[in-house]
């Protein structure tokens, strides 16, 4: 047996391996769909700026949904909220093929993000109550499934659309398969991490939650790192072909080199945490995504770019779940609540990342926007100095 598993139950490597599965199932279903973005715009006949008020139909039902996720989950356990959130993310889910109007298309999504962002926090507590049988950090390996999953699931999204296969099929076949899938390991997943009757109204009570200046620090940390991604995501390719002159196909490599990079740093990621401990981690990873990322823009070459995007991949990679470790961590909050917290904070910055930076660029340049995610990553590194230590916050 491997020495890093020695000492750990069977059952609770095997709930580890379930749990992975449900994370990249979930990022899987979601990127499925953003191919299929493009046909529907055009079947609904709306211009570009409807289609990102629509769009927004998702992210809001994920924020409604976050905070109501933590006391529930924290009230009956990560378990069974996972089948129940399951069954609504991957029920709902061909609605979105069915869809006629901007209206039904934004509830659709509303409703779906809604269930896509409370399975989100009950992984994250089950992923929790895993780490917590372990003697070495392993969320890291969760978050690398997700990335994984999202780029599977993307790439069936575009073989599908080639195939002429209907959104509607595509998502009623993916998300009976997520159904199917959470509810056939479920009976493998760990429990116990429900609050006990006696401190459930201590623990569960949402009203203060986020007047906790520790949550609040956890959720700015990882707001900048989900600010980063997502523009990244959106203006990576931009970058490179309107600015370094490269060829469209060439343009898409900027986001493949982040996401590619994104998922070995958290591949290596539990390794690094367990060995250096999350501060050293987090602070050194992002200190070094300034530099370079910084070099890059200077440089202003595309190898010098794609150098400069996958180190700003590698150097957000452990953020995320370094930030759900530490919050689930802290005395007196459950750890589901902790965790729809810091979602909460930080969800936005995701969304924001592609409209601040555009935001920038018209009025200044497109470069000169870009800045921004370098200072974000020095950002990153104070924050980590002052906030994390070993595997609790300070």
């Amino acid at each position: 047996m491997p020495e890093a598993t020695v000492g750990v139950p069977a059952a609770v490597r095997t709930a580890r391996r379930a749990t992975s599965l449900v994370f990249g199932m979930h990022a899987g279903l979601f990127a499925a769909w953003t191919p299929h973005i493009p046909l529907v715009k055009e079947r609904l006949g709306v211009g570009d700026g409807v289609l990102g008020l629509l769009l927004l139909g998702a992210p809001i039902g994920a924020l409604l949904a976050i905070l109501a996720a933590g006391p529930m989950i924290a009230r009956w356990g990560s378990r069974p909220m996972m089948m129940i959130t399951a069954a609504g993310y991957g029920g709902v889910s061909f609605l979105l093929g069915l869809a006629g109007s901007g209206v039904a298309l934004f509830l659709a999504l509303m409703v779906w993000g809604a269930f896509q962002s409370a399975l989100d926090v009950a992984m994250n507590a089950q992923a929790v109550l895993v780490e917590r049988q372990y003697d070495r950090p392993v969320m890291s390996s969760f978050h690398g499934f997700w990335s994984l999953g999202g780029f599977v699931g993307a790439g069936v999204g575009a073989l599908t659309v080639g195939a002429n296969v209907g959104l509607t099929v595509q998502m009623l076949v993916l998300g009976v398969l997520l159904i199917v899938v959470v509810f056939g390991v479920n009976r493998v997943l760990l429990t116990g991490d429900h609050a006990e009757e006696a401190d459930a109204h201590a623990k569960v009570r949402t009203r203060d939650v986020l007047r906790d200046g520790r949550l609040l620090a956890l959720g700015a940390l990882m707001f900048a790192a989900l600010l980063c991604e997502g523009a990244a995501a959106d203006w990576a390719a931009i970058y490179l072909r309107d600015w370094l002159g490269t060829t469209a196909s060439f343009a898409g490599a900027g986001y493949s080199v982040f996401a590619v990079a994104m998922f070995v740093g958290r591949g290596l990621g539990d390794r690094w945490v367990a060995r250096y401990g999350p501060r050293l981690v987090v602070g050194g990873l992002s200190v070094l995504a300034a530099v370079v990322f910084a070099a890059g823009l200077a440089v202003a070459q595309p190898w010098a770019a794609l150098l400069g995007f996958a180190a700003l991949g590698l150097g957000v990679a452990c953020a995320v779940p370094v930030v759900f470790s530490s919050a689930a961590e802290l005395p007196e909050r459950h750890a589901a609540q902790s965790i729809a917290a810091v979602s909460a904070i930080a969800w936005p910055g995701f969304l924001l990342g592609p409209t601040v930076i555009g935001g920038l660029s018209e009025a200044v340049t497109l470069p000169f926007a870009l800045i921004l995610l370098p200072v974000l990553c020095a950002a990153i590194g104070l924050g980590a100095r002052l906030i994390l230590r070993g595997r609790r916050v300070t």
